[in-house]
């Protein structure tokens, strides 16, 4: 007689999302053993915009990559500042999957990024200004020009300035040519020249 195989009863994926929908019950399925318990709560928390500081929590531990992206999808369409302070922590990581999603979050919600650009720029970090940058890239914010020229009049880092002129190469003006001048000449660098030279090309000068 063959053995006959007992399996454990698991709900549906539908009964698993419509159980304990409430806040608390949210939150507690964030702890769960099951990714997919875990991302589904995920998702359904973007109904509770107080729970930005617990998912940016959450994101410390979670080791699941779908389960991350779900946090920061629901940390993306909840917006605001209170998102860009919690996700801003990560551009520190040295998980690179926690700092390129932080910096699509930052990328996608410009408003509420804008008024943290200034400190991002002068961050102790040369990284953290690196990446800072980065988020300008997509900002499409009136003072994205003015704040790549500060990096170049103020940042004694080559390769930060260096990531500034690349930017400015792309979303220039002639405003920018003194800043790319003085860059050049105070940087002793055939790579950093090259890209100063290159930025003005672009930009008529």
């Amino acid at each position: 007689m063959g053995l006959v195989k007992h399996s454990r009863s698991v709900a549906p994926q539908s009964e698993q999302r419509t159980a304990n929908r409430d806040y608390e019950g949210l939150l507690h399925q964030l702890g769960d053993a099951r990714p997919q318990v875990r991302r589904w709560a995920s998702k359904d928390l973007v109904e509770h915009p107080q729970c930005v500081d617990i998912l940016c929590a959450r994101l410390q531990v979670e080791a699941d990559s779908s389960v991350r992206d779900a946090i920061f999808n629901t940390l993306t369409r909840i917006g605001g500042s209170a998102v860009v302070d919690g996700v801003v922590p990560f551009l520190r990581s040295d998980d690179a999957e926690l700092r390129n999603c932080a910096i699509d979050v930052l990328k996608n919600l410009p408003d509420a990024t804008a008024g943290g650009i200034e400190a991002l720029i002068h961050d102790a970090d040369p990284d953290v200004r690196i990446f800072a940058i980065n988020v300008l890239e997509s900002l499409r914010h009136p003072h994205v020009e003015a704040w790549l020229t500060e990096v170049l009049q103020n940042d004694p880092h080559e390769n930060v300035c260096a990531t500034a002129i690349d930017l400015l190469g792309e979303v220039g003006t002639p405003a920018a040519i003194p800043a790319l001048r003085a860059a050049r000449a105070r940087f002793d660098s055939e790579f950093t020249r090259f890209a100063c030279d290159l930025a003005l090309q672009r930009i008529g000068a």
